[in-house]
């Protein structure tokens, strides 16, 4: 019986130190410092079209840390499922200028950042979905501000802004 109640008790404990590892996970990848995978041609030449595994800290945001030159991880305005890697450009009260599509026009146009806003932008403007096309993206939908590409390991390092 002695032999049951240790191998319980044993049971417990590791359960207990898997719990608390979870939980840490947890609050680190949600509040802290996460990993994300980001791929496209809309951060070109910063980022690689093939992909890039940047940390992103998920503080700096929530006490208003965050501006113009800094890329962040932010939910789509049109589809709050899917995350976007951009770089800011303005931050609220600032005037942008953009060019609606670079393509096609030289036509210039001025947007003036609303309280509560940021205006985002991906640094290859002729493949890139960002407030030229939805607007200012309010500032709850940032998620977090990337400082770290981690993979490839020929660009480890800082972003440069």
């Amino acid at each position: 019986m002695g032999q049951w109640r240790s191998i319980v008790k044993e049971a417990i404990d590791r359960t207990a130190i898997i719990a608390k590892f979870l939980c840490l996970l947890h609050v680190t990848n949600n509040y802290l410092c996460s990993p994300t995978l980001v791929y496209g041609p809309s951060m070109l030449p910063t980022l690689n079209l093939t992909g890039d595994v940047l940390l992103a800290e998920r503080v700096s945001h929530r006490v208003g840390r965050v501006g113009p030159g800094d890329v962040v991880l932010v939910r789509s305005p049109l589809n709050p499922r899917k995350t976007l890697t951009k770089r800011i450009v303005g931050v609220e009260g600032d005037k942008v200028n953009f060019f609606p599509d670079p393509a096609n026009s030289n036509r210039c146009l001025t947007a003036v950042v609303p309280k509560g806003h940021v205006w985002i932008q991906g640094d290859n403007v002729y493949a890139s979905s960002d407030s030229r096309h939805f607007g200012p993206v309010p500032y709850g939908l940032i998620d977090g501000k990337v400082f770290l590409r981690v993979w490839p390991p020929d660009c480890f390092g800082p972003l440069e802004h």
